[in-house]
C-alpha cells in the first residue's frame, strides 16, 4: 500500500510543479452550475454587445449541461428531473444567443420543462431579480421601503445586520428596483412568447424624472447612499467585492440609475466579468469568483506534509504569492465596530475588501513554516492570527466573514436561503478547522480560553448521530472531519464520548469500495444523504479524520487509502465518470455549488501526507 500511495503522491506533485504559476500562484477552475455563464450572456445583449467570441464558448458549456430531460441541474442526483431557475436562465441565455426554438429542439426541451413546472411564478429571488432587470417581469417583489436602509444599528433590523457579501448584492438589487428601469434591447427576447408570461414594462423617463424633481427626498438620500455604498466596495478589477453574481447586479443598477452603457466602471467592470472566464473542455465558464487564494494556500500546505519529497521551490513561490495578498487593512469600514486592522486573506486573487476566516487559516498553515526563521514572514503570520482570533463570536464559534452576524430576525426573513445568505453564525466546519490551526500550529492549548469556548461550542452543536453539519463543503462529512481534529487537536482523547460517536459515525457511512460519499441533498434536508458514489474530496476527508482519531491504522483507513490512491493513479482514463466532477463546496444550500478542481489534488494529497507521517512504518496488513 505505502508503495501505491508514493506513486499516486507523485503523480500529484507533477501535475502541481506543471500548473503553478510564474507568480506562486495555482489558478483551477472555480466551477458552478449555468448562471454566471447565462447571466454574462444576457448582460452583453442587454447591452448590444457582440461580443460573440465570449457568447459562443459560455453557450457551448450551458448546452454540454443540459440534460436528457431538457433541463439544467445544479448536481447529478439533483431531484425534479432539473433545477427550474437554472432552467430558466439557460433557456433565456440561449435564446439570447441567437437559438430559435422554432428548430431547436433542446431548447424545445426546455420550455416544456419550464412550463411543466410552474414557470416563472415558481423561480428563486435570484433569477427573478435578473429577469426584473432585463424588463421580463416586474419588481413588485423587491419594492422594500428604503427608509430601510437609512435606520440606524441600534434598530431592530439595519442594513448592516446582512453580512458583507449579501450587502453586496443587496445594494444594487434595491438600487435597480427602485429606479424601475430595465436594461432593454431588441437583442433580448420576450420571454412572454415563449413562457406565456405576461410582462410589464416600466416607464424610465419618468422614474428619472421623478428622482431628479425630488432630489432632497428620503428615497432619493437613499438611492445615493446605496450607490455610494456600491461604489465604494468595487475592487481593482472593476467587480464589485470580486463576485461576479453582484457585478452583474451592479451594472444594472448604474444603468437603472443613468450612467451610459460606455462609462469606465461599466466598461472596467464588464473587462473585470471577462477576467473570471475560465477555459474547459466543453466551452468555457464565468467563475462567480476565482479560488485562487484558497488553492495556492490549501495545496502548499498539502505538499508541505508529504514526508522525503522535496517541495522547497514550489513552497516558496506559493509563499510570495500569498504574502503580497495578505490584507493590511479592511476598506470595507462599516459598521463603525468592524474589524479594520487587516490581516486576514480572500478568497479570490482580486479580493482586497473581504477576508474571512478560513482562508486566513489556510494561509497561515501555509506559512507557518517559514514563519519560525523569517522575521518578516513572522510578522505577517502574527498579524494573520491576531485577526482570526478578533473574529471568534461571543457563542465561542467561527464564522467566514464577520463576527456577530447572526439575528434571528434576518434569518427568518422570506428570502431563498436566508439564513445561509444573510447571516454569518458560527458553523461547526470553520470552528474545527481554526480550533486545529490553533493547537497544532500556533501553540494554543485546551488552558486558553479561546479553545476552550470553541471546544464547547462544537461539543454543543454536535448532531444526534455523531456528525457535524458542514456550512462551506458537502456536507455532513466534510463537517465532521473539520470538528473532529480540530477537537483532537485540542487535546480531547479519542476515548472521548463525542469522538467515539464520530468516529463510529464514518464507519457506518463508509461505502463497499472502500471510499465515502454525500450527496448536495444533504444541505437541504439538513440529514445525511448518501450519494451513492464514492468521491475523491469526501474519502479524503473522512480518511483523514479517522487517520487524526486513531493510533494505529486499521480497515477503514487502509480501504480509504487504496480507493483514493487507485482513483488517482487511474484519473483521465474514465471521461464519462461524473463523481469527478461532483461539486463538493457548498455557497448556498438547494441554489449554489462548487466544483472545484483543486479538490482531487488538495485533500487526498493532505490525506496522503498525514498517513505517511504516522504509518508509512507500519506492516502492511
Amino acid at each position: 500500500m505505502i508503495e501505491q500511495v508514493r506513486q499516486a503522491v507523485d503523480k500529484l506533485v507533477r501535475r502541481l510543479e506543471n500548473d503553478q504559476a510564474m507568480d506562486g500562484s495555482w489558478r483551477y477552475c472555480c466551477e458552478s452550475g449555468p448562471m454566471t455563464d447565462a447571466y454574462m450572456i444576457l448582460l452583453l445583449r442587454a447591452l448590444g454587445l457582440a461580443d460573440n467570441d465570449v457568447i459562443q464558448p459560455l453557450s457551448s458549456r450551458i448546452l454540454s449541461l443540459q440534460n436528457h430531460h431538457g433541463a439544467w441541474s445544479l448536481f447529478h442526483d439533483e431531484p425534479g428531473w432539473g433545477n427550474l431557475s437554472a432552467t430558466v436562465e439557460s433557456y433565456y441565455a440561449l435564446l439570447s444567443a441567437g437559438h430559435d426554438t422554432t428548430d431547436d429542439e433542446p431548447l424545445e426541451q426546455a420550455r416544456h420543462f419550464i412550463r411543466q413546472h410552474g414557470g416563472l411564478a415558481q423561480i428563486g429571488t435570484s433569477t427573478r431579480a435578473m429577469l426584473a432587470c432585463t424588463g421580463q417581469l416586474p419588481w413588485k417583489h423587491y419594492k422594500v421601503p428604503l427608509i430601510w436602509t437609512l435606520l440606524p444599528k441600534w434598530f431592530p433590523v439595519n442594513f448592516f445586520d446582512f453580512v458583507g457579501y449579501a450587502r453586496g448584492h443587496i445594494a444594487p438589487v434595491l438600487i435597480a428596483a427602485h429606479c424601475g428601469t430595465p436594461a432593454t434591447s431588441p437583442y433580448l427576447p420576450d420571454l412572454s412568447a415563449s413562457l406565456l408570461q405576461p410582462t410589464r414594462k416600466e416607464n424610465r423617463t419618468h422614474k428619472q424624472a421623478q428622482l431628479r424633481k425630488s432630489p432632497l427626498s428620503v428615497k432619493t438620500w437613499s438611492l445615493q447612499r446605496l450607490e455610494h455604498f456600491v461604489l465604494k466596495h468595487i475592487e481593482q478589477d472593476g467587480t464589485l467585492m470580486s463576485y461576479a453574481s453582484a457585478t452583474f447586479f451592479m451594472i444594472y443598477a448604474l444603468l437603472g440609475m443613468g450612467y451610459p452603457k460606455h462609462h469606465p466602471t461599466i466598461v472596467q467592470a464588464i473587462e473585470g466579468l471577462k477576467s473570471f472566464i475560465y477555459p474547459l473542455s466543453n466551452g468555457a465558464h464565468l467563475q462567480n469568483m476565482t479560488s485562487t487564494v484558497w488553492d495556492t494556500a490549501l495545496l502548499s500546505y498539502a505538499i508541505q506534509t508529504i514526508p522525503q519529497i522535496d517541495t522547497t521551490t514550489m513552497v516558496r513561490k506559493a509563499q510570495t504569492y500569498l504574502l503580497v495578498r495578505q490584507h493590511h487593512q479592511t476598506r470595507d469600514i462599516e459598521p463603525p465596530d468592524a474589524r479594520s486592522d487587516g490581516g486576514g486573506w480572500g478568497f479570490s486573487d482580486v479580493n482586497t475588501l473581504i477576508p474571512d476566516v478560513d482562508d486566513t487559516t489556510a494561509a497561515l498553515r501555509a506559512i507557518t513554516h517559514s514563519a519560525k526563521t523569517s522575521s518578516s514572514v513572522q510578522c505577517a503570520w502574527r498579524r494573520g492570527l491576531n485577526w482570526v482570533l478578533s473574529m471568534q463570536n461571543s457563542d465561542g464559534g467561527w464564522p467566514a466573514f464577520e463576527r456577530n452576524k447572526n439575528k434571528r430576525i434576518v434569518s427568518n426573513l422570506a428570502i431563498d436561503g436566508a439564513k445561509a445568505t444573510l447571516t454569518d453564525p458560527s458553523c461547526p466546519d470553520l470552528t474545527g478547522r481554526t480550533l486545529e490551526f490553533l493547537c497544532n500550529d500556533a501553540g494554543y492549548t485546551q488552558k486558553d480560553k479561546v479553545v476552550q469556548r470553541a471546544v464547547n461550542w462544537l461539543l454543543k452543536h454536535q448532531e444526534v448521530d455523531g456528525s457535524w453539519y458542514g456550512r462551506w463543503g458537502i456536507c455532513f462529512i466534510y463537517g465532521t472531519w473539520a470538528a473532529l481534529t480540530g477537537l483532537l487537536a485540542a487535546g480531547l482523547d479519542a476515548s472521548h464520548p463525542s469522538i467515539r460517536r464520530a468516529v463510529a459515525w464514518l464507519h457506518d457511512i463508509q461505502n463497499a469500495d472502500g471510499g465515502w460519499g454525500e450527496s448536495c441533498l444533504s444541505d437541504t434536508r439538513h440529514t445525511y444523504v448518501p450519494l451513492g458514489r464514492s468521491t475523491l474530496s469526501q474519502t479524503a476527508w473522512a480518511t483523514d479524520a479517522l487517520i487524526t482519531a486513531s493510533s494505529h491504522t486499521m480497515p477503514a483507513i487502509e480501504h480509504g487509502i487504496r480507493f483514493l490512491s487507485t482513483e488517482i493513479l487511474a484519473m483521465g482514463k474514465d471521461q464519462s465518470d461524473w463523481t469527478t466532477s461532483y461539486p463538493t463546496g457548498g455557497e448556498l444550500p438547494g441554489g449554489f455549488y462548487i466544483h472545484f478542481h483543486s479538490y482531487n489534488t488538495i485533500w487526498p494529497l493532505l490525506t496522503f501526507g498525514h498517513y505517511l507521517q504516522k504509518f508509512q512504518t507500519a506492516d502492511e496488513p
